[in-house]
């Protein structure tokens, strides 16, 4: 029983880990052909800074906003494994 609770809680820290490692990566990707775009389009046409700028900061509250998702969903995963004797029990 203590073995399997081990497993579980050994593949919730791993699942969490992989979950925000490819969130952050993926984020970070996101975020910086966001930035990119809004810089290129500023710099073609400066008098649309106020507007790139405001959009550009709501696209990167959004797409940090994923982000935090997988963190609580990760977290979740880490915190819910003393659980596991429960969840193992129910299974048998």
């Amino acid at each position: 029983m203590e073995a399997e609770a081990l497993k579980f809680f050994i593949a919730c820290v791993t699942a969490a880990g992989f979950g925000i490692a490819i969130a952050a990566f993926g984020c970070g990707i996101a975020q910086g052909l966001g930035l990119r775009a809004a810089v290129e389009g500023i710099a073609r046409n400066p008098e649309s800074s106020g507007k790139v700028t405001v959009t550009m900061l709501i696209g990167l509250a959004m797409i940090e906003s994923l982000c935090i998702y997988a963190l609580v969903i990760s977290l979740i995963l880490i915190y819910a494994a003393p659980m596991s004797e429960t969840v193992t029990g129910l299974l048998k």
